[in-house]
């Protein structure tokens, strides 16, 4: 019996041994295609000191950058660009909303995003008036409505301690 364990513990630690090693073969530099060591020419010099994590990070976002044409590059340089204009309290409300919205059930998701689907195909100037109609509405009033989004958000998705149990 103890030996039965003993293989099942060795077969284990060996697939987890060998899947940090595909992913360690993954991130190392000569595994890179061409265009992806070119948008990493930066890192060359420290890419092997990186975390496996790191680089595989890197490499799939150089993928995809490769993969971009010339206006979805622009248009993801100026995301970046934006991103990098933030302070840390602004990235940290970004991160901690984008966190909500992930743990949110996947009709939810998808509802928010045909909102703001629909919102984007607005003309500029209908988007321009809702948001200068929001920032014109008294404190209490926009209140109100976040009070109205987070109960409709409760209803799709009871909070843990509202569940039977």
């Amino acid at each position: 019996m103890k030996t039965k364990y003993l293989i099942s513990f060795i077969a284990a630690l060996l697939l987890s041994f060998g899947s940090a090693m595909a992913q360690d073969d993954d991130a190392n530099w000569d595994s890179l295609s061409e265009d992806q060591q070119k948008v990493l020419t930066p890192f060359i010099e420290t890419w092997e000191s990186l975390p496996v994590e790191r680089r595989l990070r890197l490499a799939e976002g150089a993928r995809r950058w490769a993969d971009m044409d010339a206006k979805e590059r622009t248009a993801a340089q100026d995301r970046f660009n934006q991103w990098r204009g933030l302070n840390d309290d602004q990235r940290t409300a970004i991160r901690d909303r984008y966190q909500q919205f992930e743990n949110l059930p996947p009709r939810e998701k998808a509802r928010i995003r045909d909102n703001f689907r629909r919102y984007r195909q607005l003309p500029a100037d209908r988007r321009q008036q809702l948001r200068d109609r929001y920032r014109n509405m008294p404190p209490d009033q926009r209140q109100k409505i976040r009070d109205r989004l987070r109960q409709r958000q409760q209803q799709v998705r009871p909070r843990s301690n509202d569940r039977p149990g």
